[in-house]
């Protein structure tokens, strides 16, 4: 068994995410990249998508420099929410799609961190950074629907206190050798046991999507860095100097934590069609849509995943936009 899979000693405290696939390849100080949120299908008006050519728009994306695909955590269908996600399970879907796809980072936006469980989860995490040669990003929520929560027998209001308590445990477990720790909802590790792999570098990269009912300053104290959903345009200075404040106040002034926001896009035929707010995100021709990306560069922000499913065009045809156009003004790194 190689030493990354069973390391001979304790990892190094000083993280190397620079060197990690994944996450080298969507973040870098004063850069923006391009993700795609999943399923690569517009189904506007429509709770599920069909999931035809899932596999082939996905090696696509891939082959045309996309830098991440983002698949969300819909565990059932709610009618009153009225969308199911990529319908496949986030976890068991990235190690499909590890073995479809070559370079694009595979993360989770998020798994609700809450609802699941923290020790299975650094294994699975751990799994799939192997398995796709390290482009596994780990998104993490607290979830926004309280509906979910009965299904699985917790209180919804509890759901703050829970994540920290479970990212506790699988940064424990995932980051010491034998640990010792002792969770009042999430099992005890009495020093007897290992997990096996331990991830790809020093640590799996997580990043928050949301707040998670998280102080920003907690955030930048645990995790790798933030997901925001993207707001009104006027707001983007905002929310990216109250991330860089927590930060510095957190990290001091030379450190680099990525914030990165997410949105639906309705891509008009219409290059010069202008930019209009949509619940969620935006509709806009090629030339504004450009023009919003530079402006969220502009104030600090190194990522934005789109998610087209609400677009009223063909999906194929908004990525083959998208490639030609807009990526090459935001290339992946």
């Amino acid at each position: 068994m190689s030493s990354a899979l069973l390391p001979d000693k304790i990892h190094n405290p000083i993280y190397r995410l620079n060197q990690h696939p994944g996450y080298r390849r969507l973040f870098a100080p004063q850069e923006l990249t391009i993700g795609l949120i999943m399923p690569l299908e517009t189904h506007p008006g429509r709770p599920a998508p069909t999931m035809a050519d899932h596999a082939s728009m996905a090696l696509r994306a891939d082959k045309l420099g996309f830098a991440a695909l983002w698949l969300r955590d819909v565990p059932f269908y709610d009618p009153t929410y009225g969308d199911v996600a990529q319908i496949f399970d986030p976890i068991a879907y990235i190690g499909y799609l590890a073995g479809v796809t070559q370079n694009i980072t595979l993360g989770t936006a998020g798994i609700v961190l809450p609802l699941r469980e923290p020790l299975l989860l650094a294994k699975q995490i751990a799994s799939l950074d192997h398995l796709s040669a390290g482009r596994m990003v780990l998104g993490i929520s607290s979830g926004d629907r309280p509906a979910d929560y009965p299904l699985f027998g917790v209180d919804f209001d509890s759901r703050g206190d829970r994540f920290r308590e479970a990212y506790t445990v699988f940064r424990t477990v995932t980051e010491e050798r034998f640990p010792v720790h002792d969770s009042p909802r999430f099992g005890r590790l009495n020093g007897q046991f290992e997990l096996i792999p331990k991830p790809v570098v020093d640590r799996s990269p997580t990043i928050a999507v949301g707040q998670a009912q998280q102080s920003l300053e907690w955030i930048a104290q645990n995790l790798d860095g933030l997901i925001r959903a993207a707001p009104d345009p006027d707001y983007l200075p905002i929310i990216a100097e109250q991330w860089k404040a927590a930060v510095e106040r957190i990290q001091g002034s030379s450190h680099f934590k990525p914030l990165g926001v997410g949105a639906f896009l309705d891509l008009a035929d219409n290059a010069d069609a202008p930019l209009r707010r949509m619940p969620g995100g935006f509709r806009a021709g090629r030339r504004s849509l450009i023009g919003l990306l530079e402006a969220v560069k502009s104030v600090g922000i190194n990522h934005f995943a789109l998610n087209p499913k609400a677009s009223r065009r063909p999906y194929i045809e908004v990525m083959d936009e998208l490639a030609a156009d807009v990526l090459p003004l935001f290339p992946t790194h």
